[in-house]
């Protein structure tokens, strides 16, 4: 064991796995470096003072838990992991077993490391300005999904950051409880149930992630203040985004994409949804792309006051399913959405249809209660209905109208965002949740 004098308090040690690395935490000192040489290391390790533990950056450093308990266990704020490979902790979900398990600690850095389990990845709580950063956590596939953890479990966090890291095989790639002001960004969800799950978490904002193969992309519940922007979900079974009692939250610039339930899976009432929003309301739904979804957008349960236009919908064979009681209109400032299905005209040339649009009309409503009618959707008996529906609006029910259909997609941007400095500045933090889409971005924005 070598060390070299950082300053008059700490120190950089090297350690080989022949020493005894438990001893060695224990006598470290605050801000001491220990540097792990290649090898295994077996054990359940607790770190007890705010030091960094680390190997150089090829991780071939492993910790391995040999399937019990923590792999390492954080009792102080102040501590850095990095570059290691964690595997083979405890698989009991009751006791909470994780990779890397941190209760009231504050300024933990997580950064490069790879962890494979069977419970769960991180669990991290009670605890402010957290950094995860480019972290790959990997599941069990043996177990049921139901008896998987999950990647990164945050409880209690805030002012944090969760950036670049990929979750895939757990059972929910992120999940989020009862936090605030926290910035998730740029990761990347595969095969899961869930991408990202929220609940009872407010002001947060959720950035460029990339969640795919999952039973929903984003499964958003009882929130507020959310900012969901650039997100893309692809292949998901039954919801792109969830929204379940969500309010005062925007959602724009999404990319959602292939929401179909397996035909092995398929039972009557159950469809894909691009955009699920039950009982959710002061929300805006803007400039955000859902394409083939067996159904575009779905609100129920008195999902209102939800300002809806920019989007695009494309190729979802049920493009709206909203039953109302009074008429919905779905544009802003003289701008609907852009609707595939679309057959009105544009002759002044303004790139808004000259024919207002009514994606969810009488018919619409009767196949949703005889879905056997799909059959005849486009039989001249089903046209018939629906010019007389228009002739006679006495006749029609309520439902969503879009006054200025758009006759061309609108553009989606990547967002950007300006990051607080160390994640200490609060008023950048907030300032996140106060950020003004439009089509397209400004010069600056693209440069």
């Amino acid at each position: 064991m070598l060390f070299t004098s950082v300053n008059t308090f700490a120190q950089t040690f090297q350690i080989s796995p022949q020493n005894n690395l438990q001893k060695i935490l224990d006598n470290s000192r605050d801000g001491d470096i220990l540097e792990l040489e290649n090898g295994t290391y077996l054990g359940n390790f607790v770190i007890k003072k705010a030091i960094t533990l680390m190997s150089k950056a090829n991780n071939k450093v492993i910790i391995d838990a040999q399937g019990k308990g923590n792999a390492l266990l954080l009792k102080s704020s102040n501590i850095t992991v990095q570059n290691l490979t964690i595997i083979n902790w405890g698989s009991d979900l009751t006791a909470q077993n994780a990779g890397i398990y941190s209760n009231k600690n504050n300024n933990i850095i997580i950064k490069n490391n790879k962890l494979h389990g069977d419970a769960f990845g991180m669990w991290l709580q009670k605890a402010k300005y957290i950094k995860v950063l480019n972290n790959t956590v990997v599941g069990n596939t043996k177990l049921r999904s139901a008896d998987r953890g999950n990647g990164i479990q945050l409880s209690s966090v805030t002012h944090s950051r969760i950036y670049k890291n990929e979750t895939y095989n757990v059972r929910d790639g992120l999940y989020v409880i009862a936090s605030k002001n926290d910035i998730i960004e740029a990761n990347q969800l595969h095969d899961l149930r869930y991408g990202i799950h929220y609940m009872y978490s407010y002001d947060n904002t959720v950035i460029n992630n990339n969640a795919y193969n999952t039973r929903a992309g984003y499964a958003l519940m009882s929130s507020k203040r959310l900012t969901i922007d650039g997100n893309k979900t692809t292949n998901s079974e039954d919801y792109g985004f969830l929204l379940n009692f969500i309010t005062q939250s925007t959602f724009t610039n999404n990319q959602i994409k292939n929401v179909w339930v397996k035909p092995e899976h398929k039972v009557s009432g159950r469809d894909g949804k691009g955009l699920f929003v039950y009982n959710s309301g002061y929300n805006t739904i803007a400039y955000n792309r859902i394409e083939h979804a067996e159904i575009g957008i779905h609100l129920t349960a008195g999902s209102e006051k939800t300002k809806v236009y920019g989007n695009s919908f494309i190729n979802n064979p049920t493009q709206v399913k909203y039953v109302v009681n009074r008429e919905e209109e779905w544009s802003k400032d003289g701008k609907g959405n852009y609707w595939s299905n679309y057959l009105g005209w544009d002759m002044n040339n303004d790139s808004i249809g000259d024919v207002a649009f009514e994606p969810n009309d009488g018919i619409d409503k009767l196949v949703w209660q005889y879905p056997e009618m799909k059959m005849i959707m486009d039989s001249p008996a089903i046209i018939i209905l629906r010019w007389v529906q228009r002739q006679f609006p006495v006749l029609k029910p309520p439902g969503v109208k879009d006054s200025f259909p758009l006759m061309h997609e609108p553009t989606l941007y990547k967002p950007k965002i300006v990051q607080a400095r160390q994640h200490k500045d609060k008023q950048a933090l907030a300032n996140n949740h106060n950020l003004v889409h439009t089509n397209a971005p400004s010069a600056a924005e693209q440069h």
